[in-house]
């Protein structure tokens, strides 16, 4: 039996003291219990991140090291390198000892024979510690029409890197791959060396004290979910944090989310990507514009450096780590947005970062000129997401944020694209996202799909089994039928009800649907209730990006107005839209800053504006507390009813329908605004919700209730606060049996209460 340690050298015998017997590489995330409680890792180092820097010589030991764990591990008394490369001829990696270096400290070229091992290349290097700088060069032939883009001039990062360095300035011109001084451009290799403007991967290996945090596993039945951006969030001066734009910033505003109600934050991209990458300017002030939502990865396993108060030599982690824990704490669960769609290196034009520079024809999806990219994401390339190593390497990725940095989903960008073939087919039965779904790590987190693309796809209510969908459509049927357009009845009645006509044929259930009235791609709520059309003109691209689909109304002035009676309307607008998406079955989805009318202008598109038009304005809170209120009112009124939130589709001995006079609604009459709905809670309990979407007030009639039973008012979006909402077990006696009044464009809604004889 062999008995040599992998690790050793080919050349001579290993002179480290080390085990007598190998011990095999751990995997990121296994964990030991320490004495003093805390979940660490079984390497975990006696001192803390950057207390002391490594120290690579000459006569620092090398060995060729083992193909698995891919990316960077400790073993034994060094670190193991692996990284993937199929087509490339050469590998070196290169150590710096600061971010700005231009030069590497140590450059170690992989031998071909020695360090490698099938695709994978590997080494092993002694004494590298926690913090040390590192990348990689990828040599291979530089030919595009044949899908190969190797250039070795490039400073490539590690795909399995855990934190990349902050460049602040950070320019992708100098890492573009080709000649742009030629004719052929994208044809003719670059010889320009782009260390020194790179980016370097930090080596992270830290102790972190989780103090017993588990997963929150909060029922679908009571999730609510709240969408928002890290630094958009606390940035702007008024949100009085003292670590604006942060992980840690975020932190200080736990308590406001706890108290507002929501049980999960949704947050936009938090790994790494490049606020410089847009390359226009605000046509209205000559400035730049950033990419402020992030939806332009570089780096899948890296948390966003700029986010973090500490640093960013991989103090990003542990900061995230600490949001992490400080949320569940808390009782909140935390999301991740992820785009496995596309990376930044975008089109043929775009730079070289990473996987273009490591194998572009393995990690992209070509089209039959290789030369070209298949572009189903409107951003200028797609990854191909079912090669089974870029399907292992979004699986690894996925479980290094559930078992290493603790969250509980995933929120999938384009997650259509995941069920695309390398032809870019749809797939009947896509071998990723069914990984995903039955994924022994991840199946038992929130998995939600954006389930469409940018070439056409469109899957909500046909995704795959196991997975959430965002429902687009409960965003468009609410918005029209709250605009008054005609023959919205039916559709309107369906989304409330959890959207069978789109799930039940497919045996999913009203857990499935993520319901949204907004989101970050669109107008805020405020904006949807102020603008007929969009307004990006400061987006540079004269006002012709973002989409002409938003249904839409400024009830008579364009944007802000002092005219009460249209600031009236647009409130109760607002409040309707509230209502009805916490009392719909499914799961609500807010956008954050909604529940105090957060503006954008008109801006529907904001994805580089990283300015006060994105920024959540802390003031608009005190302005606008009777929407606060309303929003945490109606979260609460839908905790205190649960039967609004089984993940069940309604039967019929549990809701019964009627237009105004009692009668059942003509589903089939395009005209038809108004109805009501009967919510049996029990025998003795029951909801009547009244819904008026037409210009003109209307009496409902009341349903018959049983002898000494009772009508209480819960709801009414056409009353000034506080008689709008009443908390539970306040609620007054309505005195009338017979008759509701419900002004024009407005909702309501009365409990039926039992009373003891």
């Amino acid at each position: 039996m062999n008995n040599k340690d992998p690790m050793q050298k080919a050349t001579k015998p290993d002179k480290m003291r080390r085990p007598k017997s190998p011990m095999p590489p751990m995997s990121s995330g296994q964990t030991v219990v320490r004495p003093d409680g805390c979940a660490a890792s079984m390497n975990t180092p006696e001192r803390p991140l950057h207390d002391y820097a490594t120290e690579v010589s000459e006569r620092t030991e090398i060995r060729r090291g083992v193909p698995l764990p891919m990316g960077t591990h400790e073993f034994g008394r060094g670190v193991n390198f692996a990284f993937f490369s199929r087509h490339a001829s050469r590998v070196r990696l290169e150590l710096f000892d600061h971010p700005e270096d231009a030069t590497a400290a140590r450059g170690i070229d992989l031998d071909l024979a020695r360090n490698r091992t099938g695709d994978v290349w590997h080494v092993w290097i002694e004494g590298i510690r926690s913090g040390q700088l590192y990348g990689y060069r990828v040599d291979g032939p530089y030919q595009p029409k044949d899908g190969h883009r190797f250039n070795f001039n490039k400073l490539l990062l590690d795909p399995f890197a855990t934190a990349i360095s902050l460049v602040p300035n950070w320019d992708f011109g100098t890492a573009l791959g080709y000649d742009t001084s030629e004719a052929d451009r994208d044809l003719v290799c670059s010889k320009v060396n782009d260390t020194g403007a790179m980016p370097k991967c930090v080596f992270t290996h830290e102790h972190f004290c989780w103090q017993d945090d588990r997963p929150l596993r909060h029922p679908w039945s009571k999730t609510v979910l709240y969408e928002m951006h890290v630094r958009g969030f606390t940035i702007h001066p008024s949100s009085g944090v003292e670590n604006p734009g942060t992980y840690r910033g975020l932190m200080e505003k736990i308590p406001y989310l706890k108290d507002l109600g929501v049980t999960a934050v949704e947050l936009m991209p938090v790994y790494e990507f490049n606020e410089n990458q847009v390359p226009v300017v605000n046509q209205q002030t000559g400035q730049p514009l950033r990419n402020y939502w992030g939806y332009d990865p570089v780096a899948f396993f890296a948390p966003k450096a700029s986010y973090s108060s500490t640093g960013g030599l991989g103090q990003q982690k542990l900061e995230f780590k600490e949001m992490v824990r400080a949320f569940h704490e808390a009782g909140i669960e935390v999301i991740l947005d992820v785009v496995f769609n596309h990376t930044a290196e975008g089109n043929e034009l775009g730079p070289t970062l990473c996987f273009r520079g490591i194998d572009n024809a393995i990690f992209y999806t070509l089209a039959d000129d290789k030369r070209y990219y298949k572009n189903y994401t409107g951003t200028g390339n797609t990854i191909n997401a079912n090669h089974p190593v870029v399907r292992d390497f979004i699986l690894s990725a996925l479980r290094y944020w559930v078992v290493e940095m603790h969250v509980d989903g995933f929120r999938f960008d384009l997650a259509s694209i995941l069920g695309r073939d390398g032809a870019g087919n749809l797939l009947s039965n896509p071998p990723l996202i069914e990984r995903i779904a039955e994924d022994p790590i991840l199946r038992g987190t929130k998995l939600i799909a954006e389930a469409w693309d940018a070439a056409g796809a469109y899957q909500v209510g046909n995704f795959s089994r196991g997975w959430a969908e965002w429902n687009g459509r409960y965003r468009d049927d609410v918005r029209r039928f709250w605009r008054g357009d005609d023959g919205m009845l039916g559709s309107f009645a369906s989304r409330i009800c959890g959207s069978a006509d789109i799930y039940a044929g497919t045996g999913k259930c009203p857990g499935c649907s993520i319901n949204f009235v907004t989101c970050h791609d669109g107008f805020t709520l405020h904006d949807l209730v102020s603008y007929h059309t969009k307004h990006n003109e400061a987006n540079g691209e004269n006002n012709h990006d973002g989409t002409d689909a938003n249904f839409s109304e400024n009830y008579g002035a364009e944007g802000e107005t002092t005219d009460a009676g249209i600031e009236g309307l647009r409130k109760r607008q607002i409040k309707n839209f509230l209502l009805t998406l916490l009392i719909a079955r499914g799961v609500p989805m807010l956008l954050g800053g909604d529940e105090f009318r957060r503006t954008q202008g008109g801006n529907n598109n904001a994805y580089c504006q990283d300015n006060e038009t994105s920024w959540h304005d802390w003031s608009c809170l005190e302005q606008h507390q009777e929407i606060y209120r309303f929003t945490r009112g109606m979260i609460a009124f839908r905790r205190a009813h649960p039967i609004l939130s089984q993940e069940h589709f309604y039967t019929d001995a549990e809701i019964s329908w009627f237009n105004p006079h009692q009668g059942l609604p003509n589903w089939a009459d395009p005209k038809e605004n108004q109805f009501a709905c009967l919510i049996h809670e029990d025998k003795q309990n029951a909801l009547y919700l009244m819904f008026n979407a037409g210009a003109d007030a209307v009496d409902f009639g009341l349903p018959p209730v049983l002898p000494g039973a009772r009508w209480y008012l819960a709801v009414d979006t056409a009353r000034e606060a506080p008689q709008d909402l009443f908390a539970a077990g306040e609620e007054p006696l309505w005195e009338d049996p017979q008759t509701y009044h419900l002004s024009p464009r407005s909702s309501a809604i009365l409990l039926v209460r039992g009373t003891k004889v």
